[in-house]
């Protein structure tokens, strides 16, 4: 558990680690070209070792050194996925595309990760079936396989992340040219087109509504030398909002302003003072700050549903009441119980809710439900009065490398306790 002393205001320098959220499905493009990948700036984190681990298993040769990974794919020889695994990260399911590609075949059991509600895979599988891909049920497995990968025309009825990256990595190597609309715009679905385009591949227009790819032969595809991974926006934004709740001062480097820029836009409005430049913010509170009539999260360009969690507790600590409106999962409130124990005032009604700013948070001992409940709850510690022990540090560890020591290094008592 972590055990947090409330009250210190944050201060200070750190950096923004490695996206988790490309780090993921970039490690799982490292089985398409059988060949040596390097990448750097891969966070330290849970998640990151489960696919380390799967990827090992498939007969994967790694090497890691800190935040530098070296994947050597030429020694996967085996496309089934451990449902032990499988079961410990959703986003392990972006194997398929990866497997499809390589092999023409996957076995993957339905994937695991926090419990924030339905995130049915059904849009992948209807649209790698439009590819050629015949798909089989049985014991808690999925049985994938195709003759040969074909290019079509996808239209996704939701811009899933997931599935916009499964149909990217099965793109690759699909015969012809695949066409995916409406897919996610988020800036790790470009770091993905980004990698897979130094592999070799022919990938245009992610961060748009419409990806193109040409597909092409395995042996069109070289290893990948030198690839950085862009930062974690989350990761960012998670440590803007502590230094608000703060009232704090704090730099952040390894940022890049315009992928965090929905969460900038409404601190700004609550008040906060931010500041923009070379890959560095800056953000300090000298007022007040006050509440937010609606904040409504939507896929990227939109206010990241990642972030909500964290603006709940913030938001819990204002003057007046704030409207917050959860339109991508319909069970992301959980943390909402975990906050009333410290004396926030939030109701819900379905998808909405209703926060009333309290004078000041008291400590209590809380359990972290998912990954982002987790990180509002040690927010939400950070301006509560006395101690609150955060139980759950495994939902945590999933997302954010040494959350403690950085928290710790901007001033706030924090402490990991077994």
């Amino acid at each position: 558990m972590y055990i947090i002393k409330g009250g210190e205001t944050l201060y200070g320098k750190i950096r923004v680690q490695g996206s988790k959220n490309s780090s993921l499905p970039i490690l799982a493009a490292s089985i398409l070209n059988g060949r040596k990948n390097t990448i750097r700036d891969v966070p330290k984190i849970k998640d990151i070792a489960v696919m380390t681990e799967i990827l090992s298993y498939l007969g994967a040769d790694i090497i890691r050194d800190n935040n530098l990974m070296v994947v050597d794919s030429g020694n996967v020889n085996c496309s089934d996925v451990p449902e032990h695994l499988m079961r410990e990260m959703r986003s392990s399911i972006v194997l398929m595309g990866a497997l499809l590609g390589r092999f023409g075949k996957a076995k993957v059991s339905y994937p695991g990760g926090c419990e924030i509600g339905p995130r049915p895979i059904d849009l992948h599988l209807k649209g790698l079936a439009q590819m050629g891909v015949e798909f089989g049920e049985g014991h808690g497995f999925i049985y994938a396989k195709t003759d040969k990968l074909r290019g079509a025309d996808i239209h996704l009825d939701f811009p899933s992340v997931g599935a916009t990256e499964n149909i990217m990595l099965a793109g690759v190597l699909a015969q012809g040219t695949t066409i995916i609309r409406n897919v996610a715009k988020e800036p790790e679905i470009v770091d993905l087109q980004n990698f897979l385009n130094r592999m070799g591949a022919n990938i245009k227009g992610a961060g748009t509504d419409t990806i193109k790819i040409e597909g092409c032969k395995i042996d069109d595809l070289q290893q990948v030398e030198d690839y950085t991974i862009i930062p974690d926006r989350i990761a960012a934004g998670t440590y803007l909002v502590a230094a608000a709740i703060t009232n704090g001062h704090i730099w952040l480097t390894n940022v890049i302003a315009e992928h965090v820029e929905p969460i900038l836009a409404k601190l700004r409005e609550m008040g906060c003072m931010i500041n923009c430049s070379n890959g560095v913010i800056e953000l300090y509170v000298n007022k007040p700050l006050n509440s937010l009539d609606s904040l409504r999260t939507l896929p990227y360009p939109g206010f990241p549903t990642d972030m909500q969690a964290p603006m709940m507790a913030l938001l819990s600590t204002v003057e007046g009441t704030s409207i917050l409106v959860e339109t991508v999962f319909e069970n992301r409130f959980k943390h909402a119980q975990e906050l009333r124990r410290m004396g926030a005032n939030i109701s819900i009604n379905g998808n909405t809710a209703i926060i009333k700013g309290v004078d000041k948070l008291t400590g209590a001992m809380v359990e972290a439900k998912d990954l982002r409940a987790g990180a509002a709850l040690i927010i939400a510690a950070l301006a509560a009065e006395g101690e609150t022990y955060v139980e759950g540090v495994c939902h945590i560890e999933r997302g954010y490398e040494n959350i403690e020591d950085n928290l710790a290094a901007l001033g706030a008592k924090i402490v990991k306790k077994d």
